[in-house]
């Protein structure tokens, strides 16, 4: 969060400064990278969201420079007016107005180097510039940032995918010593530049800048240097000699001090990352032993390292912890007390511990041992570093950190780069989430308390977590695949192969339906059910199969030169045998009347007479393993205040309130008030809350009202337990699908795990319209994880167990109809409507 001179909080999300989608196509279209995004990032949305939204505002026609952006946004958002004040006010803040100049707030750990690769190929290919420079503020920074573009360069799958014609398919990958020649990507510490030593900047960009884009690492360095530094990189930036057009910076600590950026166009916030699993978590001391001896601090510490190195000796990995210190002074005084502590304490030689230890400081004798520090062989596995110099190394083996001074710790900037440097997870990691400890004094948790909720964004928010120990938790079942690409062309034939298998597959549906209607007193907020039961109208198979008739006659054409084809579906298939297909149909539901939705589908059926040839790319399996798990492992979710008030709803019991944390405490209590505005449901029984979580969090308005499906008293003993899934990361589902002209690959994760029985309803919530014209992506959500769960019960049976598992696509429309098969026993054989939509050819 952020704050203004009169000391209001604001949330970060609130101050971005929203991108148009309107897009003027001719001068980009965003869907010729398509291919070439997805194969830089994988599975990782919001480095693709990230790209996409860059260009957008740096070629979408939208926006001249940075001011356009701004003002429109002030015009838009009221926090920026109440942030700012006014419009003077917000110019103010924005560090290059003039220009197309914005910044990318990415945690750190979380791949900024990728999005800053795509941004530089993608605006090369284009022919928009004609060299990149990318500037970051250390040697080390630079190093890892070459070796890594350089790997992406090297890449030809990934060179592959952008588009032909392309102005710079291959571009070079340099540093400032050699020439910066057109297509390059050159990687430089910005220190080279404000103090000319070595650079070629001068001599290769003069004149040529509005051809050029900056890309500038760890922005907040910028921001945070020195006022004399500081204006030499903006003289740098603004200097008419060079005349840059397009300057975005990336960092995942925007601010200075305590206040945001006023430049950020997207954000992926550090609990983002953390909730999805892309970084370790976190912990930091709450309370602690007083004590004044240094030797017994360092006891505790040296406790708590030995005990992550047992935690991890089994995953081959050696822990590493760092020490901040505020000054190079501390900094050496620290060193040498750790040292000579840890002689004593283990016994073992000064050198021995000396190659244990690694001191950190701007110019430090060993400072280019970082570049080696994650290799398995390293001996390190204590670092002491001055803080603020320490961005750029990759290193993922950091379990602990040591701020050993509150001055060290003591603003949003360095608590968010003190965090930055534990949170990368170490490669091959599997199981539960890794944790990183911040070892601060307890005497400063009263006062940095605040500051820490406010970088994880704790504050204002709930969160819905495993219960341990919780009776209802259960075992889940998947596989892990790997997805090969074929291309298949399928040939249609003029003639169509019609009701190959004998029937039409239908959804379950009945002629008379149960309903349970909730009403809220508007006085009271009180809310109850009523319940009543409606009929549907019903038609006889012979009454179908005449309407099918008729449609077949309608779909022949009279005038074909073939005399055989005038006639041919109705010749084929009589009255007779349409009222034949319609009774099986009804009989594998155990019906001998249709409904409404039922004669839509059997007319339904009938409607690919006549589709062309197609062509499609489709991704085989490879099996590469089974695995179990508990639902023990989802890890926690949570919700804000904005969104309770609008799209999300906070469902909890008498005993919620327990395991809630204690920065959470007073929030919960804000939004359980009677009227309070926000969407909670308590659950007055608390057994018939059957889940292993301590709340459940709905993520739309029909993912509430199956919630409120669950907990209906006839609805709660017709099954052992469910558990609400978290949106990636948990239980993922591999698919393939095509978007536009565009194969695609990514993973989803089912909403819901009903368990009845020794049968696990896996169900996937989407909306109504979803069932007038569902969308290609989840077409092939459903192909794939309906052959998923084939294969998954495949296995359990070869294995002799009983579990099964049921997968179903369900919307609002079907709620009523899926609780009365559960209530009756028969929920094994439903079908929703939307399952039969997806299902079609």
């Amino acid at each position: 969060m952020a704050k203004n001179a009169n000391n209001q909080r604001f949330r970060n999300e609130d101050l971005l400064l929203k991108v148009s989608p309107a897009i003027d196509r001719a001068k980009w279209d965003e869907s010729k990278y398509e291919d070439f995004i997805e194969e830089l990032c994988e599975t990782r949305e919001y480095q693709k969201e990230a790209i996409r939204t860059t260009l957008r505002y740096l070629l979408g026609g939208e926006y001249p420079d940075l001011r356009a952006l701004a003002k429109d946004n002030l015009e838009e958002n009221s926090t920026l007016e109440t942030r700012y004040g006014s419009w003077a006010g917000m110019q103010r803040h924005l560090q290059i107005p003039d220009k197309l100049a914005a910044s990318l707030d990415l945690a750190t750990g979380t791949g900024k180097s990728y999005v800053m690769y795509g941004l530089a190929a993608i605006l090369l290919a284009e022919g928009v510039v004609d060299r990149v420079l990318v500037l970051c503020p250390s040697t080390t920074i630079e190093d890892g940032l070459l070796e890594k573009f350089r790997q992406l360069a090297s890449r030809a799958d990934l060179m592959d995918q952008l588009p032909v014609g392309s102005k710079i398919a291959a571009p070079s990958i340099i540093n400032a010593s050699q020439t910066i020649t057109q297509g390059s990507i050159c990687v430089e510490n910005y220190h080279a530049i404000l103090e000319h030593v070595g650079s070629s900047i001068s001599d290769s960009l003069k004149g040529k800048g509005s051809r050029v884009a900056v890309l500038n690492d760890e922005t907040h360095h910028v921001a945070n240097e020195s006022a004399a530094k500081t204006k030499k990189w903006k003289e740098f930036l603004t200097n008419p000699d060079y005349d840059f057009r397009y300057i975005i910076g990336v960092s995942g600590t925007c601010y200075v001090a305590n206040e945001y950026f006023s430049d950020v166009i997207f954000r992926y916030s550090l609990r983002q990352a953390m909730e999805e699993k892309y970084v370790k978590r976190v912990e930091y001391v709450a309370e602690m032993p007083r004590t004044g001896d240094p030797n017994e601090k360092w006891q505790v510490v040296c406790s708590k390292h030995e005990e992550a190195r047992s935690k991890l000796k089994k995953r081959n990995i050696k822990p590493l912890t760092i020490i901040v210190t505020q000054t190079i002074a501390k900094c050496k005084d620290v060193a040498e007390e750790l040292k000579a502590f840890l002689i004593e304490e283990a016994g073992q030689s000064p050198e021995t511990i000396n190659e244990k230890v690694l001191v950190v400081y701007n110019n430090a004798p060993d400072v280019y041992k970082l570049s080696r520090v994650d290799m398995p062989d390293n001996p390190v596995e204590w670092i002491i570093a001055v803080s603020m110099l320490n961005e750029g190394w990759d290193v993922k083996r950091v379990f602990q950190i040591v701020p050993h001074e509150e001055r060290a710790f003591n603003s949003k900037l360095l608590i968010a780069q003190v965090l930055g440097r534990g949170l990368r997870v170490p490669v091959g990691w599997v199981g539960e989430q890794p944790e990183v400890t911040v070892f601060n004094h307890d005497s400063w948790a009263p006062r940095i308390r605040h500051l820490v909720n406010e970088i994880l964004e704790i504050e204002k928010r709930l969160t819905s977590r495993i219960l341990e120990g919780s009776p209802n938790h259960f075992d889940l079942h998947t596989i892990d695949y790997t997805l090969e690409p074929t291309s298949i062309k399928k040939p249609m034939e003029r003639e169509y192969n019609l009701f190959t298998k004998g029937y039409v597959d239908l959804a379950t549906d009945s002629a008379s339906e149960d309903v349970s209607i909730e009403f809220e007193r508007a006085s009271t907020g009180q809310r109850y059910m009523w319940q009543t039961t409606i009929q549907h109208k019903t038609y006889t198979p012979r009454q179908i199969a005449i309407d099918m008739y008729n449609r077949l006659e309608e779909a022949q054409d009279p005038e074909d030169p073939d005399p055989k084809m005038r006639t041919i579906y109705t010749d084929k298939f009589t009255i007779r045998k349409l009222e034949k297909i319609v009774q099986k149909s009804l009989a594998r539901l155990d019906t001998d009347v249709a409904t409404e939705s039922m004669k839509q589908k059997f007319l339904q059926s009938l409607g690919t007479l006549r589709r062309k040839t197609s062509e499609n790319v489709r991704y085989t399996t490879k099996i590469n393993s089974f695995q179990t798990f508990s639902t023990e492992q989802r890890q926690a979710s949570s919700v804000s205040a904005a969104e309770l008030r609008s799209t999300k709803a906070f469902f909890y019991t008498d005993q919620t309130r327990s395991s809630v944390a204690d920065e959470q405490i007073e929030f919960f209590d804000e939004v359980a008030e009677p009227g309070s505005g926000y969407k909670v449901i308590q659950v007055a029984n608390r057994h018939d809350f059957k889940t292993p979580l301590n709340a459940a969090i709905a993520d739309s308005d029909n993912e509430r009202r199956f919630i409120n499906g669950l907990l209906q008293a006839e609805n709660v003993t017709k099954y052992d337990a469910w558990l609400k899934s978290t949106s990636m990361r948990f239980y993922e589902i591999d698919y393939a699908w095509k978007k536009g002209e565009h194969p695609k690959r990514g993973k989803f994760s089912p909403d819901f795990f009903v368990k009845v029985g020794d049968l696990v309803v896996v169900v996937e919530i989407k909306g109504d319209e979803e069932l007038r014209e569902p969308s290609a992506e989840n077409f092939k959500k459903n192909e794939y994880a309906v052959n998923h769960f084939v294969r998954v019960n495949e296995h359990l049976e070869n294995q002799g167990s009983t579990t099964r598992y049921k997968f179903t696509f369900l919307t609002g429309q079907n709620f009523n109809k899926f609780f009365q098969c559960l209530r009756d026993g028969s929920i094994a054989s439903f079908r929703s409507e939307l399952d039969v939509k997806l299902s079609e050819e």
